[in-house]
């Protein structure tokens, strides 16, 4: 995939979004608000791992991953711009070596790494990534030195037993994508399971297992990712049968997941022959078979890394409205082609943050934690089964720092939901008024709050100048996250700063007592609201 198509594709996506927000209505609404918790009615369900995350296949074999903003040169300088021509190395087709930067392998065993990602589960590990279309898992314990033709990487069997570990000592199940490379194909360029069967065998020889998988990453970006050139919407239905059959056959409790397209919002056939490599062209070629879930990608830009390619955004923007209703997009497209092609399957959202090519800068500040927990809230609400952050440690839109692998202000954030928003999703009665955002689940906790009903509310309040007022008319709990510098890595919980403390312990992320009675949202400022004793039937 060319560097004009990628453009192609961001731009279709800035339409969209453009055309989304002309025709919303604008409205003044007041700035105190009421609940009432009790009555909420049940809306949606989501997994028990709807907030789950991706460690890329190139962090866990190394490899050239995005290359760090030059601090030297002023935060958020952007790389030199993706160059015509063939790629060096592990390169991604069509983008320019200087964008990467070598990474050693991560190393799964961390005990901190460990730790923090426990306290997320139960979730999902996607390990996967442009990266592992090209990855060559390798039959030995003994991995060749230099990747086989046809092959950009080599994943050991140590590298991937140390995944099967990690995910069994964090609570999280793996999903993972295949090889589909040039190495992966027979003389006719015919895709043939060799390499997926392997790593499904080795997985189970280990004990694990692989929960769902997508048969490719990103096979609208088919080229970009490794497969032939040529490679068109025929050639993805004809592998995708072939992968279907194999994996139902080698691993029939695996969920198969797909397309797993990104950067698509808008609706476009491309060339009447249907071979443009859209999503709806290649549920076409793909039938009849079919998804256990709908898999895609979205991302609201790409990150000044890649400004040379459009489709940017701004820290100014990371509250607006605008912004942050980017993703609903992005899911309109994809819910109306899964009602098409795969009617009543769940949609998993299994590559997300907030910039494309590694993040923004200020996706590791406190900004970003709007975006990240009003994704989440808008689209429990809109029944997506599945939501996996990339990433969980990798560049700068990890939760976790890639060298110190502290928390940034998003694991903070994502503790909070893990601790306190369960699987049934309510109708918080509050329309969204522009600067805020109000989402209920059920409240997560001990089996005993669910003989009260229990009700957790998300309040985002993304307005940078005015304080809201919320009403609750029972007692409960307040978790308020706000940073004295909203660019800042720092972040409080009720005013106290969230940090690891020795031997890396875990806060205690204790709410503040709160009667009931009007609630203060100061701005820009992001509340959970626990209310044990709401008594919402939905809830019991």
């Amino acid at each position: 995939m060319n560097q004009g198509r990628i453009v192609e594709l961001c731009a279709g996506v800035a339409l969209a979004v453009l055309a989304v927000a002309l025709l919303r209505p604008s409205a003044s609404f007041a700035q105190s608000l009421s609940v009432a918790p009790s009555t909420m009615l049940r809306i949606a369900s989501v997994s028990d791992r709807y907030q789950s995350y991706n460690v890329e296949m190139i962090e866990v074999t190394g490899g050239r991953f995005w290359r760090p903003y030059r601090a030297e040169l002023g935060d958020g300088v952007q790389q030199p711009a993706p160059a015509d021509g063939a790629p060096s190395g592990d390169t991604p087709a069509g983008m320019n070596a200087d964008l990467y930067q070598y990474r050693p392998p991560i190393d799964l065993s961390n005990a901190r790494l460990r730790k923090l990602a426990a306290a997320l589960g139960p979730a999902y590990v996607r390990v996967s990534g442009t990266w592992a279309n090209t990855t060559y898992f390798s039959p030995t314990d003994t991995p060749p030195a230099a990747p086989p033709a046809g092959f950009k990487g080599v994943v050991s069997r140590a590298q991937w037993k140390g995944v099967v570990d990690f995910a069994q000592a964090v609570n999280a199940e793996i999903v993972t994508s295949f090889a589909t490379g040039a190495g992966t194909r027979d003389s006719a360029g015919i895709w043939t399971a060799e390499q997926a069967r392997r790593l499904i065998d080795y997985t189970r020889a280990l004990g694990g297992r692989i929960a769902a998988a997508e048969f490719m990453n990103e096979p609208n970006l088919a080229v970009m990712g490794g497969a032939p050139a040529g490679y068109d919407a025929a050639a993805y239905g004809r592998d995708f049968k072939r992968f279907h059959a194999f994996a139902r056959a080698a691993a029939p409790d695996m969920l198969i997941l797909g397309p797993g397209s990104v950067g698509e919002a808008a609706d476009e056939p491309g060339p009447g022959d249907g071979s443009s490599l859209t999503t709806r062209n290649l549920l076409t070629a793909s039938r009849p078979t079919a998804v256990d879930a709908v898999s895609y990608h979205h991302y609201g830009a790409l990150s000044r890394r890649c400004a040379a390619m459009g489709a940017q955004t701004t820290a100014d923007a990371a509250l607006s409205e605008e912004w942050l209703g980017r993703t609903d997009a992005t899911l309109a497209y994809y819910r109306k082609l899964r009602d098409a092609f795969a009617p009543g399957k769940p949609l998993w959202l299994t590559e997300t943050a907030d910039a494309a090519c590694g993040g923004n800068p200020w996706a590791r500040s406190f900004l970003d934690t709007f975006r990240y927990l009003d994704q989440l809230g808008r689209l429990a609400r809109q029944g997506v089964d599945v939501v996996a952050h990339n990433t969980l440690v990798a560049s700068d839109y990890g939760l976790l720092d890639d060298v110190t692998l502290a928390p940034k202000p998003n694991y903070w954030g994502a503790l909070l939901w893990r601790k306190l928003m369960d699987t049934t999703v309510l109708d918080s009665g509050i329309p969204a008024p522009s600067g805020f955002h109000l989402y209920a689940h059920c409240l997560r906790g001990a089996a005993g709050l669910r003989s009260i009903g229990g009700v957790a509310l998300l309040a985002i309040n993304n307005d940078r100048a005015a304080a809201r007022t919320l009403t609750v008319p029972v007692p409960g709990e307040r978790y308020t996250l706000s940073s004295d510098d909203l660019q800042g890595r720092a972040v409080q919980l009720n005013g106290v700063a969230l940090e690891l403390g020795a031997d890396d312990v875990l806060p205690d992320l204790a709410g503040v007592p709160t009667p009931p009675g009007p609630l203060s949202l100061a701005p820009a400022t992001i509340t959970f609201i626990a209310l044990p004793g709401a008594g919402n039937q939905a809830c019991r």
